[in-house]
């Protein structure tokens, strides 16, 4: 079986697949013209973001079986098309969950107590104890929309931090557990003083967070976002922080990236991201949260088992 891989991975990946007895072809840097011409040679396609596949790239793959996409979702793929096409198409969320409810609980504990202001200040010479007190998490309702593995993965971190209650909304119905309690969005909406995003991109979840969706949060809150930059409409965010309904935001994912995550702008840099840049309550990261050291390899070992798993005896 032959297989080709178009984005770069842990090196286990290659190592692993070539062990099990499947041809790899690696085509990092191949544009996708080059590749289309090729396709129908391969049995299996292994991808991370680097460009959407689209309908007419998978009508060129006539022979293939299966796509396998290195991460959590696989929103850059024409599910339906491949569908259609016999084609299977798998993920590894379970890979970087870990490394996801890490990072977004790092990034609260961060903007809530100030700790990049507070090393900026002392790298200045400055000592200013009173203007960087911080805000504790205990004692607040935290809530999370989206509870899968990465809104687990951040629920089950707050133990231990005394917090008044975890409560998720979701559209799907799943029973409440040891970490959280599944509510209606109008209940999360009145209650929750932390909000954390953990939602796939979706067409009901791009723009979710927009002044709408702001002007029903009852209380002044902390949001962060480690999902998908679609989900927050920034300029709605910034009136939002300007007015005070949202505390800070601690921003794993920008609205602004390229669908491959590679790279942010297309465009000139906006007023509304220029705010972003500038406030003391706004804290960033490039797209790291699902990209831990352990997460590269755990992403890796998943994705050969799912293929070893279902392809081996073709």
């Amino acid at each position: 079986m032959r297989i080709l891989h178009l984005d770069e991975n842990h090196p286990l990946l290659v190592k692993e697949l070539e062990k099990a007895g499947f041809q790899n072809t690696l085509a990092y840097t191949a544009s996708k013209s080059e590749i289309e011409r090729t396709l129908k040679d391969y049995n299996g396609l292994v991808v991370r973001s680097r460009f959407p596949i689209d309908a007419s790239f998978l009508a060129k793959g006539t022979n293939l079986k299966f796509i396998a996409r290195v991460g959590a979702g696989v929103e850059n793929i024409d599910q339906e098309a491949a569908k259609e096409l016999g084609i299977e198409l798998f993920a590894a969320p379970l890979g970087n969950a870990n490394a996801v409810g890490e990072h977004a609980l790092g990034m609260l504990l961060g903007l809530m107590n100030k700790l990049r202001l507070a090393h900026q200040s002392i790298q200045a010479g400055e000592w200013l104890r009173e203007t960087h007190r911080g805000e504790e998490l205990e004692g607040k309702t935290v809530g999370i929309i989206g509870y899968g593995n990465m809104g687990k993965s951040f629920a089950k971190k707050l133990l231990g931090f005394d917090v008044k209650e975890v409560i998720y909304y979701d559209i799907e119905t799943k029973p409440s557990d040891d970490f959280a309690r599944q509510v209606a969005l109008e209940e999360l909406q009145a209650k929750a003083e932390v909000l954390s995003l953990h939602t796939p991109q979706t067409t009901l979840t791009k723009g979710m967070i927009n002044a709408a969706f702001l002007a029903k949060m009852q209380q002044p809150f902390w949001l962060i976002n480690t999902a998908r930059g679609s989900a927050v409409k920034t300029r709605d965010l910034v009136q939002a922080l300007k007015n005070g309904t949202v505390k800070g935001a601690a921003l794993d994912v920008l609205e602004y990236e390229k669908s491959s995550f590679e790279n942010l702008f297309s465009t000139e840099i906006s007023s509304d991201f220029s705010y972003l840049l500038a406030a003391d309550n706004v804290l960033l990261s490039p797209h790291v949260a699902g990209w831990s050291i352990e997460s590269h390899r755990k992403l890796a070992q998943i994705i050969v088992h799912q293929i070893i798993l279902n392809y081996k005896q073709l």
